[in-house]
């Protein structure tokens, strides 16, 4: 009888205790163990191919023509590098009820218009349910195979059966192998179906799509091992109060990661958006201080967006800082830099900063840009509608140069913003762009003699 043992996991980092700790010491998670019975069932005895190819990289040939999958939504495959790679997983997570399973379905019908058998998985979700949706976004064909199921056994003796072209499975965290006694969702088991699911799709070279849950801090749910196994993560993101979407990928294999895709969400589901910048700056308003336009880019797409700046006299002891879009540290640092730089006067004053349309920007680039919308707004003075700027802003004041200065250039001077603000260090001798080397030049530049 095999021997059953008891050992906690982390569920961050998937590192194994005897013990239970309140501190795991791999990765510094605080109360992320949790207890696991694990069956010892493989005997010892490995078996060793006789035949084992070895080859020098100089003789492997130059042959990546791969036919990519498309998903016909044209916004999506540039993102991805071209399409999907046959036999490519791909990791979609995103908060609850953002559209990851609308935008499945939609790519799960688009395929089954195309002659491609599409194996749907879900959970989650009962087949009457999947129907209703399917139904709503006029996404119902008799290519897509619908299985409702937790059990990764059944799971795959229906693969085995269908051959399906393309899989899709909604989430991994609700699927469960019977060979493990943990719960679905625990480590283990997560661990299992993903590395069974990926061993399957790189087999058969079936594309297949795995829906991963987050935890509430915004990360993805289970194992940091997940997300090296597969070959592509993407993140689903948007707000709800807000009709667009965001795709970003975080990872990928086949093509250039920090791509992302917008869509716009409808009643009948999610709607590609081919020109992002005209659609965040569409109601951009002229005349008013604390605005500015911002060329963000994580990947080599770059979108033009508006940050908002709004300062105000408190009527607390604390001032306030909020930010909606930005890390709230960050605006700390680039306040106490315009006090101690400019001798501009914060503290009793408080500080709003928005980024428009609800996007969420990690990239240093912004710092400029909300540097200036901060002064604009505590000043009252407006910034030109055909001005933008970015740069990375140094705790001593100085303006640091960012990636993709070229392909943000591009795409201000796409849009006829003709007046742009980058680091000194760039470079670009152009008519309208101003290259500053602190942020006191590039206060000098827009608020002085106003």
């Amino acid at each position: 009888m095999a021997k059953v043992k008891t050992v906690y996991v982390c569920s961050k980092c998937g590192a194994k205790s005897f013990k239970w700790a309140g501190k795991c010491s791999n990765c510094g998670a605080f109360g992320s163990f949790v207890e696991e019975k694990i069956t010892n069932k493989k005997s010892g005895n490995y078996s060793i191919k006789s035949e084992i190819s070895v080859k020098p990289l100089s003789s492997i040939n130059e042959t990546l023509n791969i036919d990519r999958i498309s998903t016909y939504i044209p916004t999506l495959d540039e993102a991805l590098g071209g399409g999907i790679v046959p036999g490519q997983v791909i990791l979609l997570s995103g908060e609850p009820g953002i559209g990851k399973s609308t935008l499945l379905l939609q790519i799960a019908y688009n395929l089954a218009k195309n002659n491609k058998k599409v194996l749907y998985v879900s959970g989650e979700e009962s087949a009457q349910q999947i129907f209703i949706r399917g139904k709503r976004i006029d996404a119902i064909h008799e290519n897509v195979l619908i299985l409702a199921d937790t059990n990764l056994e059944n799971i795959l003796n229906a693969i085995e059966k269908e051959n399906p072209d393309f899989i899709i499975l909604d989430s991994v965290q609700t699927v469960y192998s019977q060979e493990l006694e943990s719960t679905a969702g625990s480590v283990s088991q997560v661990k299992e179906v993903s590395g069974k699911l990926t061993e399957i799709a790189k087999q058969k070279n079936i594309p297949t799509v795995l829906v991963g849950q987050i935890t509430k801090e915004g990360s993805i749910a289970g194992p940091k091992v997940l997300e090296h196994l597969v070959d592509t993560v993407a993140y689903f993101e948007g707000e709800r109060g807000h009709a667009y979407r965001v795709l970003k990928l975080i990872k990928n294999r086949f093509g250039a990661a920090g791509e992302l895709a917008v869509f716009s969400m409808t009643s009948k589901g999610l709607k590609e958006i081919k020109d992002p910048s005209s659609f965040f700056l569409s109601e951009k308003p002229e005349g008013k201080s604390g605005s500015i336009i911002f060329p963000f880019t994580e990947g080599s797409k770059p979108v033009l967006i508006e940050i908002q700046a709004l300062v105000s006299k408190t009527v607390y002891a604390v001032p306030q800082r909020r930010s909606q879009g930005i890390d709230i540290n960050r605006v700390s640092i680039i306040t106490a830099i315009l006090e101690k730089e400019l001798n501009l006067f914060l503290k009793d004053k408080d500080i709003f900063i928005n980024v428009v349309g609800g996007m969420h920007i990690k990239e240093p680039a912004v710092d400029l840009p909300v540097a200036i919308a901060i002064i604009s707004s505590a000043l009252e003075k407006p910034i030109d509608k055909n001005f933008a700027a970015f740069g990375e802003l140094g705790l001593t004041g100085e303006i640091r140069s960012v990636y993709y200065t070229d392909l943000r250039l591009k795409e201000c001077k796409k849009f006829g913003i003709s007046n742009i603000m980058i680091p000194y260090n760039s470079d670009i001798k152009e008519k309208g762009i101003k290259l500053v080397k602190n942020i006191k030049e590039a206060f000098s530049i827009l608020f002085k003699g106003k």
